[in-house]
């Protein structure tokens, strides 16, 4: 199909033109893609990106790289392959070795956070960045990766109506087609805000199961969504028809954390109000809020905030795999005449 040939395509002009020879002066770096994910993408097996902030500054070390060497099986497990993004010594590194994810690990926040305004700075300056949700969609699409999975997205932060903090995700989904897996918008931020900030950018808001936005730590938010999946067949074909009709933009589909892992609602918002007052009175802001919010609220949970973060990205991760998978499986039934398309 069109899409397949478009990774492929992608992948050789990558190929081609993204890996600089050693004579090739000034040439700072280049995509580095791993031979496990260059092999899937290749062959047009399923293939999930994963962001690598969650590692560096989501997490303290031991438990960050234990959390991503669990969330890499996740994925293998149900069918496909982990692709996690990071920018290493100045390469942008989408798949990484195991040495390479406990690099990332022991950097920790020493990597930079990199959003996609950071990239050609961390590149031109061959550090290492992190990458959050804009700039693990930025590296999926370009070697055609159409789907990614994180813990939760950044969006309109509380008082954002007059802060005008608002998260790089948003217009990211609104620009890059790639599908992005998560438990909601951090429980941090301004929620119903960040969803009329989601329509304005014409990006699709689904939930998965359920008729309402989850909240990342809670399962409801009180917000309702215009668009309901129900198996991950449903976000396939969402998620195909997204690409062939060329819309240009993402779509968010959001997953309700676990019941047994839901943190008490009461708990949290309490944590959360505190953690922002602190935040406010210390006047930590931009994209060092996120990490002292969450780090905050774990604290003032007892570590129950850190045990329901872990849980919601495996879960994830594993509905990502399926979905990944799915969408796989459609693309195989076109090529072999089995379906046909009306797009």
């Amino acid at each position: 199909m069109a899409s397949s040939s478009s990774a492929l395509s992608r992948l050789s002009n990558l190929r081609g033109h993204l890996h600089p020879s050693h004579s090739n002066k000034g040439g700072v770096g280049f995509i580095k893609i791993s031979p496990e994910v260059s092999e899937a993408l290749s062959n047009g097996h399923a293939v999930v990106a994963l962001e690598s902030t969650i590692i560096s500054h989501g997490m303290p070390y031991p438990k960050n790289l234990e959390t991503a060497r669990q969330v890499e099986a996740v994925v293998r497990e149900n069918g496909a392959v982990p692709a996690t993004i990071a920018i290493l010594d100045g390469i942008p590194c989408v798949g990484l070795s195991m040495e390479e994810l406990e690099k990332l690990a022991n950097l920790g926040p020493r990597a930079q956070k990199t959003a996609r305004r950071d990239i050609a700075h961390v590149v031109a300056t061959r550090g290492n960045g992190a990458t959050t949700v804009s700039a693990t969609m930025f590296f999926a699409s370009m070697v055609g990766i159409p789907l990614f999975v994180t813990g939760g997205i950044g969006g309109v932060h509380r008082h954002g109506e007059h802060t005008m903090d608002i998260s790089s995700d948003l217009t990211e989904l609104g620009r890059t087609p790639v599908a992005v897996i998560s438990a909601g918008v951090k429980s941090i931020l301004d929620i119903p805000r960040t969803l009329e900030y989601l329509e304005t950018q014409g990006v699709c808001v689904a939930a998965y199961r359920t008729n309402e936005f989850p909240a990342f730590f809670s399962e409801t938010s009180g917000c309702k969504v215009p668009c309901r999946v129900d198996t991950p067949e449903d976000c396939a074909q969402l998620i195909d028809a997204n690409l062939k009709l060329e819309l240009g933009t993402g779509i968010l589909i959001a997953v309700p954390i676990p019941k047994e892992h839901a943190a008490s609602g009461r708990l949290i918002e309490s944590a959360i109000k505190r953690a922002l007052e602190e935040a406010r009175d210390k006047n930590i802001i931009g994209n060092a809020a996120t990490p002292f919010l969450l780090a905050r609220v774990n604290e003032l949970t007892g570590g129950a905030s850190l045990a329901s973060n872990i849980a919601l990205v495996k879960n994830n991760a594993l509905v990502g795999a399926k979905i990944s998978v799915a969408l796989v499986q459609i693309k195989e039934r076109e090529n072999k005449g089995g379906v046909k398309t009306t797009l």
